[in-house]
């Protein structure tokens, strides 16, 4: 055994504003130079009402003779110079952060499909494929969004606010006092809504995915609804999820709605305060023309970010639910993980023990103490009825699942401190359902191996009876086979698996009803390229079809997790055990359950 590679990934925080700054802070100087350039541009553009007001009271100095017409120049030069400022600083503020942004959308993205992907078997079985690519979208996009918000939302207003705040007071302390107030009043405000509008807008988020997972999963079995004509019955099903979300969605903008309400009567108060004492203050002639007027200008500038500081929460609070909502389930624990201790083995035997193994699925009981040595190269036919432990043993050699107790030894080593992906790239496994991508075929024959020559994909796909149907196709080894393969046939799918494992050549292999789908003389073609395909290797296979084990050296009958018989397929046949009943139940070579 090799020692595992020295690396211990950095664990990804399940709240959203962490998991935000996760993906956002490899991307620093962009969020830096972004940043900057927004602090000038909005510091130009809320220095606009001063200028404006020097510009006002130089040249009411200036037509009074109490000033110089140079001042106004001045002033006016000064308000050119804040536009090009204003203008830059945006459009710089725009690349940089449209490329901190698009950075941050594709690391979410990433990040959360490597983390989904080491998740068990089981995990995904409970799950709808639908659902989970839903969550990742939800997700990332909610992290681009909130970084969208970040850079012209949330900075911006802060920025404006604290501005106009230092603005006013340079004019009258009493006048940034009210304008404080309201800013008192209504940020806390809107986070205590925002935070009550949170759950309903979990509550939708997780609706509409779940409503996404319904939908993907009635167009994946489609050819099923309309087998069984259930096409109105899914029509019913989706508008029912549909409804649903429908309403979650009305009654989380509805309180969107009562937030903005409440901000626009603080608003109005607040600033018909503000506009009162400051008309006030001209009247006594405690401040100028130019004053008066860029406080009016200050508040008409800043009304649009307080009137929608309650949309801005509600806008976070959105997108804090949609990445909170796809985080929650995605970044569970794995269920499996490597051993701290684990290693990679190399040039394996493929000797195979159990011993004293025990394991539960949910809290039915599958194995106890159940012992096994099957020696390498050796060829073992597994046997039983549905429920007998058949698909968990082969699950729990590829460690898909934990065992309660006892061990499962490759070559004296416990798989469970052998890295997961070590322990796989040594077994190749042929499914009973060939698992295909929506690739070509060439692709798919060559997922096991992917630098393998076309030679070498060719000869394999000789050998399992392959080459013919695909050299026949329009498109040949560039076929797409469809989703989950289904452009082609269950038999076709089955020799490009078949295909697959023999081009991947690991040392112990797994044919779990390797032949189920192939007619009578393609079984018989297929049979000479499986031996081939065996020889040397250590063997699992199971087959309802009895023929197909004939040749194995030793056939494991299990029922109920034990072993009830072992030996070949000679000796159990006339032993008159579970075997030999099976055996006599055949029909065609097919056993009855």
């Amino acid at each position: 055994m090799k020692p595992q590679k020295e690396y211990e990934e950095e664990k990804i925080p399940v709240t959203p504003i962490r998991f935000w700054w996760f993906v956002v802070r490899g991307n620093k100087k962009y969020l830096i130079t972004s940043l900057v350039a927004l602090t000038f541009a909005q510091f130009a553009t809320t220095s606009v009402p001063f200028i404006v007001r020097s510009i006002i009271d130089t040249a009411t100095n200036a037509s009074n003779g109490i000033g110089e017409v140079s001042d106004v120049w001045f002033w006016v030069i000064m308000h050119v110079l804040a536009m090009i400022v204003l203008f830059i600083g945006w459009r710089l503020s725009g690349f940089f952060g449209a490329a901190l942004v698009t950075h941050t959308n594709a690391s979410a993205y990433k990040t959360l499909f490597k983390y989904l992907t080491r998740h068990s078997y089981t995990y995904f079985a409970d799950r709808f494929a639908g659902s989970l690519s839903s969550k990742i979208t939800h997700a990332s996009e909610g992290v681009q969004s909130l970084t969208e918000a970040f850079l012209w939302n949330y900075y911006n207003a802060t920025l404006s606010i604290f501005l106009t705040l230092g603005y006013m007071y340079m004019t009258s302390p009493i006048i940034a006092l009210i304008f404080f107030g309201l800013i008192v009043v209504l940020i806390p405000l809107n986070i205590k809504l925002a935070q009550h509008r949170r759950p309903y807008v979990v509550a939708y988020s997780h609706q509409a995915t779940k409503a996404r997972g319904y939908g993907v999963d009635a167009i994946t079995n489609m050819a099923a609804v309309r087998q069984f004509v259930r096409g109105p019955h899914e029509d019913d099903r989706f508008s029912e999820q549909i409804d649903h979300m429908r309403s979650l969605n009305l009654k989380q903008w509805h309180m969107s709605e009562w937030t903005l309400l409440i901000n626009n009567v603080l608003i109005v108060v607040f600033e018909a305060a503000v506009l009162f004492i400051t008309v006030r203050l001209w009247i006594l002639d405690t401040i100028t023309t130019g004053d008066l007027v860029m406080i009016i200008t200050l508040m008409i500038g800043i009304q649009g970010t307080l009137v929608f500081i309650g949309s801005i929460m509600n806008g976070f609070i959105r997108r804090y639910g949609e990445i909170e909502e796809g985080l929650t389930d995605i970044l569970t624990s794995h269920e499996i993980t490597d051993n701290e201790r684990a290693q990679s083995i190399t040039d394996i035997r493929g000797e195979i023990d159990w011993k004293h193994v025990r394991f539960d699925y949910g809290e039915m009981p599958v194995f106890e103490d159940f012992n096994l040595l099957i020696k390498p190269g050796e060829r073992i036919g597994l046997v039983g009825e549905s429920g007998a432990g058949k698909t968990t043993f082969i699950s729990l050699l590829l460690h898909q699942h934990e065992v309660a107790g006892g061990t499962i030894a490759i070559d004296g080593n416990d798989i469970s401190l052998i890295t997961q992906d070590s322990l796989r790239e040594n077994i190749a496994v042929v499914p009973q359902e060939p698992m295909l991508f929506h690739r070509s075929i060439r692709e798919n024959i060559a997922y096991g191996k992917p630098n393998a020559t076309d030679e070498e994909i060719f000869e394999v796909a000789k050998k399992a009876q392959a080459h013919e149907f695909i050299t026949s196709l329009s498109k040949g080894y560039e076929t797409l086979v469809g989703e989950r393969g289904v452009k082609l046939s269950g038999g076709q799918k089955q020799r490009i698996a078949i295909a697959r494992a023999m081009l991947k050549n690991a040392p112990i292999l797994v044919l779990d009803e390797a032949t189920s789908a192939l007619d009578s003389e393609s079984e018989v073609a297929i049979q000479k390229a499986l031996h081939e395909l065996m020889e040397g290797k250590t063997v699992i296979a199971i087959a309802h079809r009895l023929s197909t084990l004939r040749e194995m050296d030793r056939i494991i009958v299990l029922e109920a997790g034990k072993i009830i018989e072992d030996g070949t397929h000679s000796k159990l046949s006339k032993a008159g055990g579970i075997y030999s009943r099976l055996w006599k139940h055949q029909a065609g070579g097919f056993l009855l359950e």
